[in-house]
């Protein structure tokens, strides 16, 4: 039987066969890709939902919101469903329809400042025209935005699982 090694050398849980504590065991690996899908699409909507409220209340897109949005995505999909290969991806096809999305609810908020119109009529009734709107007046830095959306949803999905 091994004697405990006295407590004057600093490691109470030491003994003379193995003076050094045990090392814990690792954390298990997180792949769950259901999860971390299903959490990038609620993150996709939460994002769009901030991107249009925060462009259509100033009145101007913002490429920093983009990257938000874009970051959003991929981390939270990392975070939940863990090391899978495809989730980098999965976040940057979603990232496109987000800030697409928050586009059209930024369209919507200003076209509500300007008309005695409800967000709802505008969005939900007038979609088609909201749309058509958008397609009309998209320029290169709207198409510029999707595209930096998506690539810090695969940047933030690849960081956050390295």
């Amino acid at each position: 039987m091994s004697q405990p090694v006295p407590p004057q050398s600093g490691n109470p849980f030491g003994t003379a066969d193995a003076p050094y504590a045990p090392t814990p065991p690792a954390a298990p690996v997180r792949d769950n890709a259901v999860l971390g899908i299903v959490v990038a699409v609620v993150a996709a909507l939460v994002g769009a939902g901030a991107y249009g409220a925060l462009s259509g209340s100033i009145e101007r897109e913002i490429g920093y919101a983009a990257i938000g949005v874009g970051f959003l995505i991929g981390f939270a999909a990392a975070k939940a469903g863990g090391r899978n290969a495809a989730l980098p991806f999965v976040s940057a096809v979603l990232a496109l329809p987000a800030v697409y999305l928050g586009q059209l609810i930024a369209g919507a908020v200003i076209i509500t400042k300007s008309t005695d119109v409800a967000f709802t009529e505008v969005f939900i009734d007038h979609f088609d025209a909201l749309t058509k709107a958008w397609s009309e007046s998209a320029d290169v830095m709207s198409y510029l935005f999707l595209a930096i959306g998506a690539v810090a949803a695969f940047g933030a999905a690849k960081k956050v699982v390295s």
